[in-house]
């Protein structure tokens, strides 16, 4: 009977490996989990924390609309990008993290993570020159822990505060409130089935999901098209995963 099902499972991805790599293994995984929430708590929203995520989501999202459930109730866990794009525009322009707020939409792996920086108002006065810098930092954060930790795990610490602020935002949802929060769903905001952007959560679970600003900078838009194009293969490869496998 849980309300919230958060899953922070899956092997951690390992210097060297790809994120194909890794869904081999995870996907697996995930399923299980997936399984026992499709059996036990069918109206739980699921908040998967397992990489790569681009892959894992639409898989099981497609797995429990296989099952006859509702696809919605799956949710890809992104506001680490967004906690970590707002801990760096803090630290770049000394302005408070707490008055920092990063769109971050796209994907939740490398070149599909994209931070708008344009609509940030800290971020104004940024050197443009120093933009694209920031930008490959947020997508590259990932990596430059499993580097630091050479080989013995990925983020931790961090994952774990961004899974709760996700937790937080859903539960509060559902107990009535209107929440907004970046997450990875089912989405028809661009012409993928699955996209990370804000998010409305309420009482039963993601209520709608809110299109991109219309104001993006060229960069941005440039970046949107070429990560539109590598997500797509990414949730492809979720696809296929479902369409070779079924939840008992």
């Amino acid at each position: 009977g849980c309300d919230l099902v958060l899953v922070p499972a899956g092997m951690p991805r390992k210097p060297g490996m790809t994120r194909a790599d890794l869904l081999g293994v995870n996907a697996g995984i995930a399923k299980n989990i997936v399984e026992a929430c499709a059996k036990f708590c069918p109206d739980a929203v699921v908040g998967l924390i397992v990489n790569p995520v681009n892959s894992v989501v639409p898989a099981m999202g497609e797995l429990y609309k296989k099952k006859g459930l509702d696809p919605t109730k799956i949710v890809g866990v992104t506001t680490l990008d967004v906690v970590r794009a707002n801990k760096f525009v803090s630290e770049a322009t000394n302005t408070p993290v707490e008055a920092v707020a990063v769109p971050v939409v796209g994907g939740h792996a490398g070149e599909t993570i994209l931070p708008l920086f344009s609509q940030v108002e800290a971020m104004k006065s940024y050197p443009a020159d120093k933009l694209e810098q920031m930008d490959k930092r947020v997508q590259d954060a990932g990596t430059e822990v499993v580097n630091a930790k050479n080989g013995k795990g990925s983020a931790t610490l961090s994952m774990a505060y961004a899974g709760a602020r996700l937790g937080k935002a859903v539960l509060a949802g559902l107990s009535g409130e209107k929440v907004e929060e970046y997450a990875y769903v089912g989405s028809s905001i661009t012409e993928l089935p699955y996209f990370a952007s804000k998010v409305v959560f309420g009482k039963k679970g993601v209520e709608k999901v809110l299109p991109l600003p219309d104001n993006l900078s060229d960069y941005e838009k440039t970046r949107l098209e070429a990560l539109k194009l590598q997500l797509k293969g990414e949730i492809e490869a979720g696809l296929k995963y479902a369409e070779e496998n079924s939840l008992a």
